[in-house]
């Protein structure tokens, strides 16, 4: 079983959903990082969900700043999705960071 570190990102998401990652086929991840920079001046608020489940909902971020979601980890499974989405335009950075088990 091959173990490989691998980072994800996705910049200036809005307020479309954005998929960040998608687990491979024969494949289990672990979620070890998830990194939220806000790149306005004005505080946003943003969802993550893993499928359809909300791993943050609604979660406000000063301009400026960012939030480091995870406390631990998170498993998914194969074609499991991170997506992510903002409540204002061109305005969210991510790095997803993942350890994959192939």
């Amino acid at each position: 079983m091959a173990n490989t570190f691998k980072n994800y990102v996705a910049s200036s998401v809005g307020t479309s959903s954005t998929t960040v990652y998608t687990v491979p086929s024969s494949t289990t991840s672990v979620v070890i990082g998830l990194n939220l920079a806000n790149r306005t001046t004005n505080q946003i608020s943003v969802d993550v969900q893993l499928g359809s489940t909300y791993i943050v909902k609604g979660v406000p971020i000063p301009g400026g700043s960012a939030l480091s979601v995870l406390d631990g980890k998170i498993i998914g499974e194969a074609a499991d999705t991170i997506s992510v989405t903002s409540d204002t335009a061109a305005s969210l950075d991510v790095i997803l960071s993942t350890l994959e088990q192939s």
